[in-house]
């Protein structure tokens, strides 16, 4: 029997009120414990004040719905299909013909529709105010006013491609409104991947409007003797903006900007791991979604509610998402460090999740 559009519509709907009760309460709590560990950090700042604070929260808390949505999608599933299966509307359902994965296949679309919603719609938005968050944390919490990270060797810098290709190395750096000042910069040229050309040191230099601006500059080139002048204009591709990327966090970019800064940072040398690592699992997101609606139907469809075990059935469904989170954080883990290839990394754990949901819905419904 086909399962008619309007028993479809309903049980959609009767997903989504569940979904959203759930995402707000678990919105509400994380907004709160955020506040309370701000105003920790926060605690002998005269200039710190509660709005301050609860705007910073706020800014973060978009960031934080990727990571708590699997978990509002459980949620809001298992209590979608109690309520349906306490008032016996799924034993009418079943009764009429209509099998779990039917009435399973409107909630499926749902999570599948918001997932991909989430990853390309909200996400940006979501990038935008978190990197909008680090900033003021840096600025208010961390008293840092240089929003570029450096190691302790200097900034390391690579560009170019198979035919010509310059490394940039700075002892020291500093950012000026838009301007990133060089101090005993070292720059060496390649006219291919392993032909040197030359070499340019500058006591000081500058990187704006396109191009490495170097004073007091001393050239040296094999079998020529060293040539000094004043100043140097080297044309790069590198901007400031680029730079600074490649220093923050994954999360302050959307999912947008991740391919082309992924394919110029590679191309530029660059380790681009996290951001890789970050932008598969977005795009592995909405099929967790999905094998959360599975695992959260094993241990909600059980027909007869009367006979007990809800309990163990409620502690079974919080350890099994628990379960997936720890397991998709040790993937991940392992990911970033290149022991897993990236992309098995990432979709890994939903693919993992949707076969345990389907074995196990295939166990009650047709076992």
């Amino acid at each position: 029997m086909r399962i008619s559009a309007t028993l479809s519509f309903y049980i959609a709907r009767q997903f989504a009120m569940a979904f959203a009760t759930v995402l707000g309460v678990i919105m509400g709590v994380i907004l709160l414990f955020d506040v309370i560990e701000l105003i920790r950090r926060a605690a002998g700042r005269d200039e710190m004040n509660f709005a301050v604070l609860l705007g910073m929260a706020l800014l973060k808390l978009p960031q934080m719905i990727h990571t708590i949505l699997p978990f509002a999608v459980m949620i809001g599933a298992m209590v979608a299909f109690w309520r349906l299966t306490r008032t016996h509307e799924l034993v009418v359902a079943r009764s009429a013909g209509i099998s779990a994965w039917q009435f399973l296949t409107p909630v499926v679309i749902v999570v599948a529709v918001i997932g991909v919603f989430e990853v390309t719609a909200f996400n940006p938005l979501a990038a935008s105010m978190y990197a909008r968050f680090e900033k003021l944390q840096d600025e208010v919490l961390l008293g840092k006013t240089n929003a570029l990270d450096v190691s302790e060797v200097g900034l390391w810098l690579r560009e170019g491609d198979e035919h010509e290709q310059k490394v940039v190395h700075a002892e020291d750096v500093h950012q000026d409104g838009l301007v990133l000042n060089l101090r005993e910069v070292h720059i060496f040229l390649f006219d291919g991947p392993d032909h040197f050309s030359r070499r340019v040191y500058a006591q000081t230099g500058r990187l704006a409007d396109g191009a490495f601006e170097l004073s007091d500059v001393w050239t040296i080139q094999g079998g020529k003797p060293a040539e000094h002048s004043d100043s140097l204009r080297l044309p790069t591709e590198l901007t400031l903006e680029r730079v600074h990327d490649n220093f923050s966090s994954p999360e302050t970019m959307s999912f947008w900007q991740l391919p082309a800064f992924i394919s110029f940072f590679e191309k530029a040398g660059f380790a681009a791991t996290k951001h890789r690592m970050y932008l598969q699992s977005l795009l592995a997101s909405p099929l967790l979604y999905c094998a959360m609606v599975l695992i959260a139907a094993i241990f909600s469809l059980k027909p007869n509610m009367r006979s007990g075990g809800l309990l163990g059935r409620v502690g079974g469904g919080v350890a099994a998402g628990f379960s997936i989170y720890l397991f998709t954080k040790v993937i991940y883990a392992f990911g970033l460090s290149s022991t897993l290839p990236q992309s098995l990394a990432a979709w890994s754990p939903a693919m993992v999740a949707g076969l345990i949901g389907l074995t196990g819905l295939f166990h009650l419904e047709d076992g």
